[in-house]
C-alpha cells in the first residue's frame, strides 16, 4: 500500500510537471522558452537514451551524440535542394525526416550489434571509438557534410514558430519517458534487465543476448535520431565539430549529473546544463573570482565533482535522499529503485551501477 502511494504520488508529480511545462509558455518570457527549455529538452531527449541503455542493459554508450549527429546530416542532405551544401536531394522534409531515422536506427542496429559482444569499460570504449570514426567521416567527407557543415536548413513548415519547435520537444521527451518506463515493464525490458545482471544465466535460459543488446541499442539511436533532428531545426545547421569528442563527453556529463540509475535524471542534468551556460556569465562578480565564459567547462566540472561526491546517483539521487528525510528518514524512501524480476520467475539481484558496467 505505501509502494502504491508512493508511486500515486511520483505520477501526480510528473503530470503536474507536464501540465506546467505545458503552460510555461504562457507565463516565462520567450528567450527562457525558446531558448533554456527548448534546448533542455532536446539535451534531455539525447541524454535520456545514455540513460535508458545504462539503466536497463548495464550499458554506458559514448555513441548517442554520433546517432544524433546522423539523423541531422541526413535530414540535411535529403530536404535541402539546389545551392545548398551536401547531396541535395531536395526531397519533401517529412520524407526526409523518415529517411533520417531509418538510417539513424539502421546504423545504430549494426553498431549495436558489433557493440553486444562485448560489456563494461570495453562496450564504453568501443563505442567512443564509434563517436571518433563517425566524427572524422563527416569531417573528410564533405560530399556528405559540406565544407565546414550543412547549414541554412529550414525546419518543417509545421514546426515554423520557434515555440512549435518547443512543443514538439516537449511531446517527444513524454513520449520517450512513458515508451521508455513501459518498455521497463515488458518482456523485452524484463529480459533486459536480466541480461544486465546476469547475462550467463539468460543465455543457458536460451535468451539470445547479443539480440537484446543489439535491440535496445538500436532503440536508443531510434530515439537520439529525433533529438538530433530538433537539434537541427533549432540550431538551422549541422557540422561535424557538434559530434566531436567535446560534445560527446558533455552528452554523457549531463546525464551523470542528472543520475544513470533515473530516467528523470536526464532532462534534470539538461537543465542544470543549460542553466549554468546560459545564466553563469551574468552572476555579479562572478568574473572578480576568476571564473569566466572561457572557464565554462572548469566550471561543469567542479558541478560534477561535487554531485558525485554528495551523491553517486546525481541529482535525482540527492532529491530521493532528501524526500526520504521528509519522511521521517525512512531509508526505504531514499534507496534506488529495486530491479523487478523478469516474468516474476527468474531471480535478478540487485545491482550497483556504475559508469562503464555493473557490480554484483
Amino acid at each position: 500500500m505505501k509502494l502504491r502511494e508512493r508511486m500515486t504520488g511520483e505520477s501526480l508529480a510528473l503530470v503536474g510537471l507536464v501540465l506546467l511545462l505545458a503552460f510555461l509558455p504562457g507565463l516565462a518570457t520567450t528567450f527562457f522558452v525558446n531558448f533554456v527549455m527548448t534546448q533542455t529538452l532536446i539535451l534531455g531527449l539525447a541524454a535520456s537514451t545514455i540513460v535508458f541503455l545504462a539503466k536497463y542493459g548495464g550499458m554506458t554508450s559514448l555513441a548517442q551524440l554520433l546517432m544524433f549527429g546522423i539523423a541531422g546530416f541526413m535530414f540535411g542532405n535529403a530536404a535541402l535542394d539546389g545551392g545548398a551544401r551536401g547531396l541535395k536531394l531536395g526531397w519533401d522534409p517529412w520524407v526526409a525526416v523518415g529517411f533520417a531515422i531509418l538510417v539513424t536506427t539502421l546504423v545504430a542496429f549494426v553498431l549495436g550489434a558489433i557493440a553486444s559482444r562485448t560489456t563494461g569499460i570495453y562496450f564504453l570504449m568501443l563505442t567512443l571509438v564509434y563517436g571518433v570514426i563517425g566524427y572524422f567521416m563527416f569531417a573528410q567527407i564533405v560530399e556528405i557534410s559540406g565544407p565546414g557543415g550543412i547549414t541554412n536548413i529550414q525546419r518543417p513548415e509545421l514546426l515554423g514558430p520557434p515555440v512549435r519547435l518547443y512543443y514538439a520537444g516537449l511531446v517527444l521527451s513524454v513520449l520517450a519517458y512513458a515508451g521508455f518506463r513501459v518498455l521497463g515493464r515488458t518482456a523485452f525490458g524484463l529480459a533486459l534487465q536480466g541480461v544486465r545482471d546476469d547475462p550467463v544465466r539468460m543465455a543457458s535460459l536460451g535468451f539470445n543476448v547479443p539480440l537484446h543488446r543489439a535491440l535496445a541499442f538500436s532503440l536508443a539511436g531510434f530515439v537520439a535520431g529525433f533529438a538530433g533532428l530538433l537539434s537541427v531545426w533549432w540550431n538551422g545547421q549541422v557540422d561535424p565539430a557538434s559530434i566531436s569528442i567535446g560534445p560527446t563527453l558533455i552528452l554523457l556529463i549531463i546525464a551523470v549529473i542528472g543520475g544513470l540509475s533515473s530516467l528523470e535524471g536526464a532532462w534534470l542534468g539538461a537543465f542544470v546544463y543549460v542553466l549554468v551556460l546560459t545564466y553563469l556569465r551574468d552572476l555579479p562578480l562572478i568574473d572578480r573570482i576568476g571564473i569566466t565564459e572561457a572557464r565554462f567547462n572548469t566550471v561543469i566540472g567542479v558541478i560534477v565533482l561535487a554531485i558525485m561526491v554528495l551523491s553517486p546517483e546525481g541529482l535525482t539521487g540527492i532529491v530521493r535522499r532528501l524526500r526520504g528525510r521528509t519522511r521521517g528518514g525512512d531509508t526505504a524512501d531514499a534507496a534506488p529503485e529495486p530491479v523487478p524480476a523478469p516474468g516474476g520467475s527468474l531471480p535478478v539481484h540487485t545491482t550497483q551501477k556504475e559508469l562503464g558496467g555493473t557490480r554484483p
